[in-house]
């Protein structure tokens, strides 16, 4: 393992002496580990570098697993290194036995954290990947020729299932760029302040490029000579951003979902359909798709709303995958009014319809868009709903979306592809089994963000997976009452309550929900409606405040229908305000506030920047 740069970590003072230095693997782990230390500004003045806390975990689970490739035998040895130089650096009289203590309990405590970390699949990158098929293979890691031999012998080797190329490229560059920083910091750090154990890097190294630098170290901690047979004679093997055209639209599909929800993490709705056909390439579709908008986009003599390719497609996935209405989508662009329960709701795919677009008649549009339609209005429409199914058909060109009729929606390629291609640029785009494995708390603060078909068919997915028992049940009706409790989301996660199928909801869980001080109104209800006898007694007074709140906050309610409610509560109408305002400030103040009760505005609380309403372009 030949060591040309970063030659003053200590590793040979480290080594010597210890029967561990015959073990390539810890002498790997021993050189990566003191490396990185020192590259991250440890201390060296004794001669080695030294570790602290915050060090210690952010060299494992963040360095490490980016630059680092180790057979899970060998991962015990990076926290043993670590161990046993707290040890050492405390016998040289840099540390004492307290702040050793504490270090190795850091050290203890993130192990598990590192040891997921460095076999995430999501952290490979290309030399970390290749480096493991070498070692599964038995390949010496250590021998350049031996290196190169098997990537001549695997030209073509393609990714296991679930492991994307754009994926490992999006690793390799970021891990790329965090090593070159990491490099150029710690020059320039050693140029202000030399350390006296003498420099990490040298003029000569950093003149031939912190790049290749970068690559000697890869290959030390990966396999030697990898790096530059990848950005080499193999380099097809290691492809870079410009092999993957269709991230430019997978760029514009994660700036929607930031536009909608205000991060990447927030997840969207999984997709009702799981289809996966293995004779059709993701990237594949994903370029073809990707072409499509890009031309439709550059295209001045294109529709009206062609411009709005991406838009629409994210859209389609956002509201579940489900089929949308053509001229529904038109409205929304002319600002018609739309009825914003109706907004999300799924349309009926006709099974057959004529190839030219037609308007749906006016009681149709009607009950579309949730308000009174015109033949006047509809022939205005007229318009603009051509020039979106026209769009539209651009689109189904491509076989990832279809059109029958007013009705439109991805097909499963599309499904398929858009999750690719969300997921790609770091997008929370779970499936069906990714969302069924989550808790109450999580599906519940997922789907609080969903439209409402969504989220009723994914909680009612959700509950089917664990047999709709008493148990699933009852984690969900406590997730309703605590998930975003005093934020102004509060309201509506417990409107989740209405996604539920009451009939499937077993008597057991309803009763264990009475003493519930949020949810215990709504399953006294159920109960009620079910003709099943419930101890109405149980029911906690902010339960009962919350259902009259929330009731008056989902309807045009006057300031009577707050007084008949008041009427028969202990205290009047002053104590079931406050009483309200206890269990949910934000929804209290808004709602008693349009009924002329004024009470303390509530704190901001913690609320998620995530627009209500899907946004809706301007066109030229």
């Amino acid at each position: 393992m030949a060591a040309t740069v970063l030659t003053n970590t200590g590793l040979d003072t480290f080594l010597q002496g210890t029967p561990e230095s015959r073990d390539v693997s810890y002498a790997r782990a021993a050189d990566a580990v003191l490396g990185l230390l020192s590259l991250r500004g440890a201390d060296r003045r004794s001669g080695l570098p030294e570790p602290s806390v915050d060090l210690v975990r952010h060299v494992l689970v963040e360095d490490l697993p980016a630059f680092v490739y180790a057979t899970p035998e060998e991962l015990p040895a990076y926290p043993a290194v670590l161990v046993a130089l707290t040890e050492r650096v405390r016998e040289a009289g840099r540390l004492n036995r307290k702040r050793q203590a504490r270090i190795v309990a850091a050290i203890l405590e993130t192990g598990p954290d590192f040891e997921r970390a460095m076999t995430d699949p999501a952290n490979l990158t290309w030399q970390r990947w290749y480096a493991s098929l070498l070692a599964a293979d038995g390949v010496d890691r250590d021998d350049p020729a031996a290196v190169r031999a098997w990537l001549a012998a695997h030209d073509g080797v393609t990714p296991p299932a679930g492991l994307h190329r754009a994926a490992l490229m999006n690793r390799s560059e970021f891990a790329a760029m965090m090593l070159a920083e990491v490099l150029t910091g710690a020059y320039v750090r050693e140029a202000q302040a030399p350390s006296p154990a003498g420099p990490l890097l040298s003029d000569e190294d950093v003149s031939h490029g912190v790049g290749r630098v970068a690559g000697e170290l890869l290959d030390r901690w990966t396999a030697e000579g990898l790096a530059g047979a990848l950005a080499g004679s193999y380099a097809h093997l290691a492809p870079g951003p410009e092999a993957f055209p269709h991230l430019v639209l997978a760029d514009t599909l994660l700036d929607e979902h930031l536009d909608y929800y205000g991060d990447s993490w927030t997840p969207l709705p999984p997709p009702p359909m799981e289809a996966h056909d293995p004779q059709r390439s993701v990237e594949a579709g994903a370029d073809l798709l990707a072409g499509a908008v890009e031309e439709m986009r550059s295209d001045e003599s294109g529709g009206l709303y062609d411009g709005e390719a991406a838009h629409l497609l994210y859209a389609l996935y956002q509201r579940g995958s489900t089929a949308e209405s053509v001229a529904r989508r038109a409205a929304e662009f002319e600002d018609w009014p739309v009825d914003p329960r109706l907004e999300d709701a799924p349309v009926l795919v006709p099974a057959k319809a004529p190839g030219e677009y037609q308007v749906p008649p006016v009681p149709e549009l009607s009950r579309l868009v949730g308000s009174a339609v015109t033949d006047a209005d509809r022939a205005r429409l007229e318009p603009s709903a051509r020039a979106m199914a026209g769009t539209v058909d651009r689109l189904a060109a491509t076989r990832m979306v279809f059109r029958t009729g007013d009705a439109f929606g991805l097909t499963p390629w599309g499904v398929e592809v858009l999750r690719y291609l969300l997921r790609v640029r770091g997008v929370a785009a779970p499936d069906a089994a990714e969302a069924a494995a989550w808790d109450a708390p999580t599906i519940i603060a997922a789907a609080e963000g969903w439209s409402a078909s969504a989220a009723a068919r994914v909680l009612a997915d959700w509950l089917r997976a664990r047999g709709d028992t008493v148990d699933a049940w009852a984690h969900l009706l406590t997730a309703l009452g605590t998930v975003n409790a005093g934020t102004s989301e509060a309201a509506a996660t417990r409107a989740l309550f209405g996604a539920l199928d009451p009939e499937a909801a077993p008597v057991e869980a309803l009763r264990g929900a009475l003493d519930d001080p949020v949810m215990g109104a709504y399953a006294y209800g159920v109960l009620r409606a079910r003709g099943e006898p419930a101890d109405e007694t149980r029911v906690p007074l902010s339960a009962r405040a919350v259902l009259i709140l929330d009731r008056l906050s989902r309807r045009s309610a006057g300031a009577s229908a707050f007084d008949t409610a008041a009427a028969g509560w202990p205290g009047g109408a002053r104590a079931l305000a406050e009483e309200m305002a206890a269990v949910d400030p934000h929804t209290a103040f808004r709602t008693l506030k349009a009924l002329g009760t004024t009470l303390p505005a509530p704190g901001p609380g913690e609320e998620r920047a995530r627009r209500r309403r899907r946004s809706v372009r301007r066109t030229r």
